[in-house]
C-alpha cells in the first residue's frame, strides 16, 4: 500500500510511500517553468552519502532517497524573483554537527546509521544554477558534466568530497566563483579547467584539498588559497599552460613547487610557459601558516 501527497500549487512535489526503508524513491522535486533564468540552490546534508549530477528529466530539482519521509529532520523552501528560482533543502537539519563528532568520524568513521543515508540528487541540463552545498558528516560525488554553473560553494565540516568533471564537457559558461571550504574533511577537486572558472577560492583548516587543473586551461583564472594546519596539492599540466605563483609562508608550513618553476621575486615564482598578458594564465595567490603547499605536475 502507498501513499501519495504532491503540493501542486508550489510546484515542490514531496512523495513517500510505505514501501522497503532501503528502497530509493523520490522524496522532493521541483517542477521547472520556462521563465525561469537561474536557480540559486542551498543544499545541505548532515549525514550519509550524497550523489549529484545532471537529470535526464526537465525538473529543477529531483532529490531521491533510501529513508521513509517522516524519519528524518528537513526543511524545504522555495521562491520565485526576478526570473530567478530560489531553493533551499536542509537533511537531517535536527542534528548539528559538533567539533568532537567531527573528529570521531576522522579518526573511527562513520557509524551505521550514517552509512545508511543515501540521498541522489539530480539538475537541470538546460538552466544556469547557482550552487551552495553543505556536507557535515559522510561523503558526497558531484559531477558537474552537463551543468551550467555561473557560481559553485562547496563546504565540508568532515565529509569526503569528491567534485569535477568526469566527462569529456567544458562549463557551458564561464563561471564567476569555485569555492571550496574545508575544515576537517578532505575535499578533490577533478579537472578544474573545465569549470572555466575565473575565481577560485580555497580556504583550509585543518582538512586536505587536492585541485586538479592538469587539462590547458582556457581562460585566465585566479587562484587565491588560504591554508592553515591542513594540506593544499595543486596539480598542473606538464606544459602549454602559463603559471604563476606568488606565497606568503612562515617557517612552520612546507612549500614544495615543481621543477619547472623558476624563482622571479621573493615570494614569486613562474614556470616556463609563463608570459605577460597571456589569455590563459593560472594566477596563483596563496598564503599558510602551518600546514602544506605542493605542486606537482601530471605524469
Amino acid at each position: 500500500m502507498r501513499r501519495r501527497l504532491v503540493a501542486l500549487g508550489a510546484g515542490i512535489g514531496i512523495i513517500c510511500s510505505t514501501v522497503s526503508f532501503s528502497q530509493v524513491k523520490k522524496q522532493f522535486s521541483v517542477e521547472n517553468v520556462s521563465y525561469i533564468e537561474r536557480v540559486d540552490l542551498d543544499f545541505q546534508v548532515n549525514s550519509g552519502s550524497c550523489f549529484v549530477k545532471a537529470g535526464e528529466g526537465g525538473e529543477l530539482l529531483n532529490v531521491y532517497g533510501n529513508r521513509e519521509y517522516d524519519s528524518y529532520g528537513h526543511s524545504f523552501e522555495k521562491e520565485i524573483h526576478n526570473r530567478v528560482c530560489h531553493i533551499r533543502l536542509a537533511l537531517d537539519d535536527n542534528r548539528s554537527e559538533s567539533l568532537s563528532q567531527s573528529i570521531s568520524y576522522r579518526m573511527f568513521g562513520r557509524s551505521t546509521e550514517e552509512k545508511d543515508n543515501l540521498w541522489k540528487v539530480y539538475l537541470a541540463k538546460e538552466k544556469i544554477y547557482d550552487l551552495d552545498l553543505d556536507y557535515g558528516i559522510g561523503q558526497a560525488d558531484i559531477d558537474l558534466s552537463g551543468l551550467s554553473l555561473q557560481k559553485l560553494k562547496i563546504h565540508t565540516g568532515s565529509a569526503d568530497v569528491n567534485v569535477g568533471y568526469f566527462e569529456d564537457a567544458h562549463n557551458s559558461l564561464e563561471m564567476d566563483t569555485f569555492y571550496v571550504k574545508v575544515d576537517l574533511g578532505s575535499v578533490s577537486v577533478h579537472n578544474l579547467n573545465q569549470s572555466r572558472a575565473k575565481h577560485v577560492v580555497a580556504d583550509i583548516g585543518f582538512g586536505n584539498l587536492m585541485l586538479d587543473f592538469s587539462n590547458k586551461s582556457r581562460v585566465t583564472s585566479t587562484i587565491r588559497g588560504s591554508v592553515g594546519a591542513g594540506n593544499l596539492v595543486i596539480v598542473l599540466p606538464q606544459q602549454g599552460t602559463p603559471v604563476k605563483v606568488s606565497i606568503n609562508d612562515s617557517w612552520l608550513c612546507r612549500v614544495k613547487l615543481s621543477d619547472s618553476f623558476t624563482k622571479l621575486s621573493d615570494g614569486t615564482y613562474v614556470n616556463e610557459d609563463y608570459e605577460a598578458g597571456v589569455d590563459n594564465l593560472l594566477n596563483f595567490d596563496l598564503d599558510v601558516s602551518m600546514g602544506s603547499i605542493v605542486f606537482k605536475e601530471k605524469n
